[in-house]
């Protein structure tokens, strides 16, 4: 008869347990993977860090304020995908909320909270997305406040369209829509200005604008990006499509700096500038360099402009006459044949004390801006 006395063996229920734990764990495992693999994020890279056949992915900076938000929103109606960028110095979240609830969908828009003067932000940005095309809306734009702090215009708008620059070439993206101002002309000895009229600006928000218009072309000449300039005179409205209701506050005091008058280029911003946005993205080829005076034929003076406000709004608007302003200008306004010619663009919404009617209905809808609901109207 054998025995077994100088052999060990392992407790069955304990062998049983170890294998129990092993199998849970391999299975939770399992689990796990299954999970990671059914996730969008893990099985594939974001919609925006990749390039697509028939989709043109957009960055927007700026596209929290007045004209970006409503160059986003004109982008995304036509199916385009749309980043913003924006640091919210001078734009507003509101419009960015709004937008997303329009286009909640996944993969057509993604707002990222950067501030433009940081290379380190700019060049994350564009390594992790795929862009097509760059809209430069963001800068600072005040006449007065420039000439008492040149330097922060000349960072804000020169530094950061060069660091702009600078990651285009790096991660080639070839299309470039800048946008410039009237600022860049000064005040020309001939009126109505063209695209030719000599560029002497006579403050430092138009030198610096200017400035970034002169390092966007001279690269452009030894580039294959394509470059389109456009100079906005002022705009005003809001697109009054069904659920956007966008507009920035407006004021009802005037303040009229001089006596002289001064001319304002008026026009619908919210169809009329992002029509034209339109035709830029699916015109610019490889190569092409285009700069056009975004406006509208006829000039309005402020005081013209104080009594369509009256009428606008039925209230009796008091005004005061001050000092002109050092950067100010008497006159200025443009023939806009050349984006009709070239981009078959025109204003369409031109009419002065509508757009006014426009604001003045957006105003007492959102009486606290964005932080309101809005009434109905």
């Amino acid at each position: 008869m054998l025995t077994f006395s100088g052999m060990d063996y392992a407790d069955p229920k304990k062998k049983n347990g170890v294998v129990g734990k092993i199998l849970l764990a391999a299975g939770l495992t399992a689990l796990c993977i299954l999970m990671l693999k059914q996730s969008t994020s893990f099985n594939t890279p974001s919609p925006f860090s990749r390039h697509e056949v028939g989709v043109t992915h957009v960055l927007v900076t700026g596209g929290a304020g007045y004209i970006g938000s409503h160059a986003a929103l004109r982008l995304l109606k036509d199916n385009h995908r749309v980043t913003i960028v924006d640091n919210l110095s001078r734009g507003n979240l509101g419009a960015v909320k709004v937008l997303q609830g329009l286009f909640p969908e996944h993969g057509r828009l993604q707002f990222i909270y950067a501030d433009l003067g940081d290379p380190q932000a700019v060049n994350k940005i564009f390594s992790e997305n795929a862009f097509d095309a760059v809209i430069h809306f963001a800068a600072v734009a005040y006449v007065g406040e420039s000439t008492l702090d040149p330097l922060k215009y000349y960072h804000n708008i020169t530094s950061n369209t060069l660091g702009i620059m600078e990651a285009m070439a790096t991660h080639n993206v070839n299309t470039l829509i800048y946008s410039s101002t009237c600022a860049t002309y000064g005040e020309p000895e001939k009126m109505p200005i063209t695209e030719v009229t000599p560029q002497v600006p006579i403050n430092p928000y138009g030198k610096a604008k200017k400035m970034a218009e002169d390092i966007i072309l001279d690269f452009h000449k030894n580039s294959h990006m394509a470059v389109m300039i456009l100079r906005y005179f002022n705009v005003i409205g809001s697109d009054q499509g069904k659920g956007w209701e966008m507009k920035h506050q407006a004021r009802i005091t005037c303040l009229i700096h001089g006596k002289d008058i001064a001319v304002c280029m008026l026009f619908d911003a919210a169809r009329g500038i992002t029509d034209g946005l339109k035709i830029v993205v699916t015109k610019c080829g490889g190569g092409v360099e285009k700069m056009c005076n975004w406006s509208k034929r006829a000039g309005r003076s402020v005081k013209e402009f104080v009594e369509a406000c009256k009428k606008a709004t039925g209230a009796n608007i008091k005004v005061d006459y001050l000092p002109r302003r050092p950067g100010d200008y008497a006159e200025v306004y443009s023939d806009p044949s050349k984006i009709l010619r070239e981009l078959n663009w025109a204003a369409k919404y031109t009419d002065l004390e509508k757009s006014l009617q426009v604001a003045w209905r957006w105003q007492k809808a959102h009486r606290n801006g964005y932080g309101s609901s809005p009434a109905s109207i």
